[in-house]
């Protein structure tokens, strides 16, 4: 269980695509501060799943954060959906491993563990 559960839950349980919140609101819904970082860089805000464990909370929660102003110490959460899915979340509880699978393909041509460029060799130093 995280400390950020109470912001999932938060945004999970509300029916609005948008949701304008201040830091200290953040702060009283997870009864905790913020660490300093999210006053300082905006990527700690970002959207990369892999960026903190606060991005987890409002991504499972099928939101994603936008309009990020530091000074103000505000943001929106915009709700992220996929008309393919039925308006579910992009990102649900499932791993993300495998979710670029089919956007990269290798002509069967390539032979991928040939040197790549061609003065490399295994002797050179």
């Amino acid at each position: 269980m995280s400390m950020y559960d109470p912001l999932k839950k938060q945004l999970s349980s509300s029916n609005h695509s948008k949701i304008s919140m201040t830091f200290s609101e953040i702060e009283s819904i997870i009864q905790a501060p913020l660490p300093m970082s999210a006053r300082k860089h905006r990527a700690w805000w970002s959207n990369n799943p892999s960026n903190s464990v606060i991005t987890h909370a409002w991504l499972k929660a099928g939101f994603r954060s936008a309009k990020v102003n530091l000074q103000e110490e505000r943001l929106v959460f915009i709700r992220e959906t996929d008309s393919k899915l039925g308006g579910q979340p992009l990102l649900s509880s499932a791993s993300i491993f495998g979710v670029m699978k089919g956007l990269l393909s290798v002509s069967p041509q390539t032979d991928l563990t040939s040197p790549t460029h061609e003065a490399w060799s295994a002797t050179e130093e």
